[in-house]
């Protein structure tokens, strides 16, 4: 009987001494879960509608706001560009010889580069009589090139090219070619500059005239039969 009271003392003593704080989340861990805290994001705090700081003018608005439905019958009103009614297919239909292309200054450098008649070469790629327009601004840049591009401002004058005169401030022509192919359909763009081709690809039935395999090649127009099939 005494023995076992001198163990229960002892046992007694050895929960009595003070364990380190390591020692006891230790013996937490064995005996199940730690217990964690959640961490939540930090979230813009907005005012409820039931804030006294609300005025009761901003309140009625603000629940108008939110319970307001939409009205099927009240359709939004759209601005689009007008159509052409050439533009019924893919391709515009209203295109026909004699065509009409509009040429880019580095289309006359790159035909003399490559030793092309620009009329003879027009007519060889679709087949067709062609009559090449030159605006001012073209003119222009040809002359500010000087006496290396001599030869493209003499070609650039002959009788057969028509002029076309221009209104706008500057003599930047990519603008110009642009802004005259999307207001009138009849024209050809003659180019072969990369961004002036893929500004002039957003413009709906307008072909394409460059230089290929030291040919006029077109795109964009299915009744080339003399361009070069890629």
């Amino acid at each position: 009987m005494q023995n076992t009271i001198a163990m229960g003392k002892q046992k007694t003593n050895r929960s009595s001494v003070h364990c380190s704080p390591a020692v006891e989340a230790a013996k937490s861990v064995k005996r199940g879960k730690t217990k964690r805290t959640k961490k939540y994001a930090e979230v813009k705090r907005v005012l409820s509608l039931k804030d006294t700081r609300i005025k009761a003018i901003d309140r009625d608005t603000r629940k108008k706001a939110k319970h307001k439905k939409k009205n099927p019958l009240n359709m939004s009103e759209r601005h689009l560009p007008q159509v052409s009614s050439a533009m019924y297919f893919k391709y515009n239909t209203q295109l026909g010889p004699p065509y009409h292309v509009l040429i880019d200054t580095n289309f006359i450098n790159f035909s003399i580069k490559n030793k092309i008649d620009i009329i003879q070469g027009m007519m060889d790629c679709l087949y067709a009589k062609c009559i090449p327009y030159i605006t001012d601004c073209v003119m222009a840049e040809l002359e500010k090139l000087g006496s290396k591009y001599q030869v493209a401002r003499r070609i650039a004058k002959d009788e057969r090219f028509m002029r076309l005169p221009c209104l706008h401030k500057g003599t930047y022509a990519d603008d110009c070619i642009v802004q005259r192919v999307t207001q009138h359909k009849c024209y050809i763009a003659a180019t072969c500059d990369k961004d002036l081709k893929r500004r002039i690809r957003k413009v709906p039935g307008v072909p394409i005239m460059y230089l290929q395999q030291h040919r006029y090649s077109i795109e964009r127009m299915p009744d080339a039969y003399g361009a070069p099939k890629t």
